[in-house]
């Protein structure tokens, strides 16, 4: 498309995905609408990662030097049981992730990397994005879309995207209802200052520690200051969903009670009084997210849990193949057509995947654990179909 063919395009959700979103589209010359609900930017949450997948996105946008600022860079990926410490199984990340994958593994606290984004789409318009502006339905009459916000204003574009996450109001419009699952796991989550760990403690890796019906993750977020601990645990009657509920430190400490010293460590310095968790839940993989001149992105598209830590990195790649679909193509249509064709069984995948995880790191015995992570070479498999793929080039069929 020409510039001056290029349309109007309106998104749903100023989170990670909507703001990738807006960059890459911005970038080309789209005129773009962000409607976010909140009243002031910002996202909840703490640790996060970026593999080269969606590093190479982020350096397309210009975040290159910002990256290396506010990111931390683990040497690897480690697996550990639960009590002893024994090493399961590792693989390098740091220089050996570039070499194969051609750009750097990064961690970061969600909100610096939001702040990032949202900067570099307020360079490219100031205007971009409205808030106090909460997406309650749509209508299409011919090739207009209407945007229909809580307030009673209605935005008029060529195109909308639903980034509006996993609750997405969008999602529900395309597809009917597609009611949520409990898991049955739970996830707590706590950031710890290094200080308190002491400079002895741990080094700059990605570790998942795995047990009978629980699993934790550790690694550094803002340059070594902060270390992210996620704990994963089964436990049926705890069903919150929201990610900004606090709760009670000892029942933390309790879910932990018989594992590693490391691991309680951290438990044992962290703030008592900010400790959150929250309920996992899922939902069917879509096979369509396009109605007219409407599609999905991130997670009202393809929502997961958290075991393979792709979910934002996914969100990315939609951003950017959504982009190059419609600069490449000569009717919307077609484009999303191309979007979801190429999308959905790379996503689907992603999301298959990270349910499979759940079940590997929350096995019964030491041995089933040690058998089956001595059937896997994980950092093989990850390198040769989920850390390699480029969004910026990758062939669309």
């Amino acid at each position: 498309m020409t510039v001056l063919e290029k349309p109007k395009v309106l998104i749903a959700g100023a989170g990670l995905g909507g703001m990738a979103a807006a960059g890459c589209l911005l970038q080309k010359g789209y005129h773009v609408r962000v409607f976010e609900q909140a009243a002031e930017l910002g996202e909840v949450g703490a640790g996060i990662h970026l593999s080269a997948n969606a590093v190479k996105v982020m350096w397309h946008l210009g975040l290159a030097d910002d990256l290396e600022k506010i990111g931390s860079k683990p040497k690897a990926y480690v697996f550990r049981l639960f009590q002893s410490g024994e090493i399961l199984q590792t693989f390098a990340l740091g220089e050996e992730h570039y070499r194969l994958n051609g750009a750097p593994y990064y961690h970061f606290h969600r909100a610096d990397l939001h702040d990032l984004l949202v900067r570099r789409v307020q360079q490219l318009d100031p205007e971009a994005i409205a808030l106090n502006s909460t997406a309650e339905r749509f209508t299409q009459t011919g090739s207009t879309i209407v945007l229909h916000l809580g307030d009673g204003r209605r935005e008029e574009g060529d195109l909308l995207i639903g980034a509006d996450g996993i609750k997405s109001v969008i999602r529900e419009q395309i597809l009917g209802a597609t009611e949520a699952h409990f898991t049955g796991d739970t996830a707590w989550r706590v950031l710890v200052p290094q200080g308190r760990l002491g400079n002895d403690f741990m080094d700059r890796v990605m570790t998942v520690w795995v047990g009978p019906g629980a699993h934790a993750v550790t690694y550094y977020v803002r340059g070594g200051d902060l270390l992210n601990f996620v704990g994963l645990v089964e436990n049926p009657n705890w069903k919150v969903e929201s990610w900004i509920v606090k709760s009670d430190w000892s029942e933390m400490r309790d879910d932990f009670a018989t594992w590693h010293s490391d691991v309680q460590r951290i438990i044992d310095n962290a703030d008592k009084d900010q400790c959150y968790r929250w309920a996992l839940f899922d939902r069917p993989n879509a096979e369509r997210w396009n109605q007219g001149h409407v599609t999905l992105l991130g997670d009202s598209a393809h929502p997961m849990l958290p075991y393979l830590a792709q979910g934002a990195v996914m969100a990315i790649e939609d951003a950017a193949v959504l982009t190059r679909c419609l600069d490449t193509f000569d009717s919307i249509e077609e484009a999303l057509d191309v979007y979801q064709r190429n999308r959905i069984p790379r996503t689907s995948r992603v999301v298959d995947e990270s349910t499979a995880n759940g079940k590997l790191f929350h096995l019964k015995t030491e041995e089933s654990f040690r058998e089956a992570f001595g059937k896997r070479k994980l950092g093989v498999e990850r390198n040769q179909w989920l850390y390699n793929y480029d969004p910026l080039s990758v062939e669309l069929v």
